[in-house]
């Protein structure tokens, strides 16, 4: 790790506050480095990728020492010192020929890795396709085709998905006009196999990297005719050796930050004029509990005679029947008259 060191001018004081964690973040740039060994075809294909991502693309072309999965430290001090988040490493070995190491860090730490194995017998370079180069700094479309990037569970293909995103990403936009849609790169996947072995990388599913340009023509009605035609590059990869993320690291790389926009409130809304609307949700009532005003028309009598009561085995004294109601000598509220 590099010494924190304090900005002592205006101009280093501007560099850090660059480099410094934003809401929103700039666009990931790719360093492309190479090892002591490297094929030609190796460096033809990261010279074509380095050519797409020309805009936020640093590339190296000493030879350099590294072995990424035995020893990141190398790798993790060039991501701090050129200020990158994507590196790919470009190397070539008996064992493992015409290999790009795809490699992610997070606060200038090794985040992920994963190796490519490219097929030099169906490599086609973007200089052997004599059709229109797409303008510098273009965003791509991307389609991903096969049931391999579908799988819930992280592994070699999903990270593959992702990392090949961040690479084609670019800059960050919410707009998109239809004239800048001018290419896109589609990864399709074989179909895996039951008998295929993990350990051997000949027998895991093959990534087909294509890149069309889009052509628009006249149709006679409102939307054109679209065609494709191949633009190149062509690549044919196996997948080899993958390095997980760390989860708590992965957890705090993909952590959104706190911002002081003001947080949209469930159930309210505003209508046409501008007044705001409110949604209140209540559970089922039980009307059999519901309490209403008491009334003293409501109540029952004290002068009504229960029914199962029977006068004509209990006497009564001092009481005069007047009425069809029978009224003790103690009612003072009686409506009916009572004589005593």
């Amino acid at each position: 790790m590099l010494r924190q060191v304090k900005p002592r001018t205006a101009r280093s004081k501007r560099a850090l506050e660059k480099r410094a964690p934003k809401v929103q973040e700039n666009p990931k740039t790719a360093l492309f480095l190479r090892g002591t060994t490297c094929s030609q075809v190796t460096q033809d294909a990261m010279q074509d990728l380095y050519s797409l991502r020309q805009t936020h693309a640093k590339r190296f072309h000493k030879k350099n020492p590294v072995h990424p999965f035995e020893d990141a430290s190398s790798l993790t001090f060039f991501s701090e010192k050129n200020d990158t988040s994507l590196i790919l490493f470009g190397s070539s070995s008996k064992k493992r020929p015409h290999t790009i190491t795809f490699a992610r860090t997070f606060d200038y730490k090794m985040l992920d890795m994963l190796e490519f194995y490219l097929d030099p017998e169906t490599f086609r370079s973007i200089a052997q396709f004599k059709t229109k180069k797409v303008p510098v700094g273009t965003k791509p479309l991307m389609v991903f085709a096969g049931t391999a990037f579908e799988s819930p569970v992280t592994n070699a293909f999903t990270t593959a998905k992702s990392m090949l995103i961040d690479f084609f990403r670019g800059d960050p936009s919410d707009k998109i006009d239809v004239e800048g849609l001018q290419y896109c790169i589609v990864v399709s996947a074989d179909e895996p196999t039951s008998s295929a072995d993990p350990s051997d990388p000949s027998t895991k599913p093959t990534l087909h990297l294509r890149a069309y340009l889009i052509r628009t023509k006249r149709s006679g009605q409102k939307l054109p005719r679209v065609e494709v035609e191949e633009h190149g590059p062509r690549m044919d990869f196996r997948l080899g050796r993958f390095q997980q993320p760390d989860a708590d690291m992965l957890k705090e790389a993909i952590r959104k930050p706190k911002t002081t926009e003001e947080r949209t409130k469930k159930n309210i809304s505003m209508d046409s004029i501008g007044d705001k609307i409110g949604r209140i949700h209540v559970g089922k009532l039980d009307l059999s509990e519901l309490q209403t005003r008491k009334m003293k028309g409501l109540k029952r009598s004290r002068d009504v005679v229960d029914e199962d009561f029977d006068d004509a085995d209990v006497p009564l004294e001092g009481v005069k029947v007047v009425s069809d109601r029978v009224v003790g000598p103690r009612k003072k509220r009686a409506r009916d008259a009572v004589e005593f």
